[in-house]
């Protein structure tokens, strides 16, 4: 009897290990050529073979996906919604989905607070996942409303673990080190951003960069996550499929 009683609780647990909502800067710092690097970077990393054998460790536990893109408050656009990446058809989809996106025109402005409180209403309404993870890439700071900051002190933001992935934008560094603005960059995402049980920062030296950066930070996400209970959670709010600038 204790038996069946300790799988039926821990049963809505098993349907999904992790789920990952990953957000694309679009802002006007972005070129056409860098948005066509990064969709085309993101899809390259998701097909590398070291990730595909951490998306499919767990068969019982599989990883749910979704892709936003952000530049201004006023604008969020989702590219892929939830889905369980079950098997590499699934995954093969989503890859193909993100090389076949095109841009649509967007604010200048660098709304990254906006963008992690979509993120967090994106979450919200995941499939019920052991860990929610919400990863952020950028090219620069916040320049909108709100501020990153004050959405972490006041709670807006609670609940989640939330990574960066930003874009150094110099071209050139001596001695093989990183140019400057990563490590300008890097502690703001240190500082603004990033929360939770072993959030971290990753750097791509420039968009060119953006394949192999997402490889790293894939696979230090997709490690397997102890089984655990689910948080309780207030009732997520709705959350439109696209928020555009008009």
């Amino acid at each position: 009897m204790l038996t069946v009683a300790l799988s039926l609780a821990t049963a809505p647990a098993q349907a999904c290990r992790l789920a990952l909502a990953l957000a694309l800067d679009v802002s006007g710092s972005v070129s056409a050529e860098e948005y066509r690097l990064q969709m085309s970077g993101l899809a390259t990393a998701l097909g590398d073979p070291d990730v595909e054998a951490a998306l499919f460790a767990i068969p019982d536990a599989p990883v749910a996906l979704a892709v936003y893109e952000w530049s201004s408050s006023r604008y969020q656009r989702v590219i892929q919604d939830w889905t369980l990446i079950e098997d590499r058809t699934m995954l093969r989809d989503l890859r193909a989905r993100l090389s076949d996106w095109s841009r649509q025109k967007a604010p200048e402005a660098t709304g990254l607070g906006a963008a992690l409180e979509y993120g967090k209403a994106l979450l919200d309404r995941a499939p019920p996942c052991w860990n929610r993870t919400l990863d952020v890439s950028g090219d620069g700071k916040n320049n909108d409303w709100p501020d990153p900051r004050v959405l972490r002190r006041n709670g807006t933001l609670f609940g989640i673990r939330i990574n960066g992935l930003v874009v150094a934008r110099d071209s050139g560094s001596e001695g093989g080190q990183p140019p400057l603005d990563a490590a300008e960059l890097s502690a703001y995402f240190q500082a603004r951003v990033i929360q939770g049980p072993d959030a971290f920062v990753e750097v791509a030296l420039g968009f060119e960069d953006y394949a192999n950066a997402m490889r790293r930070k894939l696979l230090r996400e997709l490690k397997a996550q102890p089984i655990g209970a689910l948080p309780e959670r207030k009732p997520p709010r709705l959350l439109p499929a696209a928020v555009e600038f008009q």
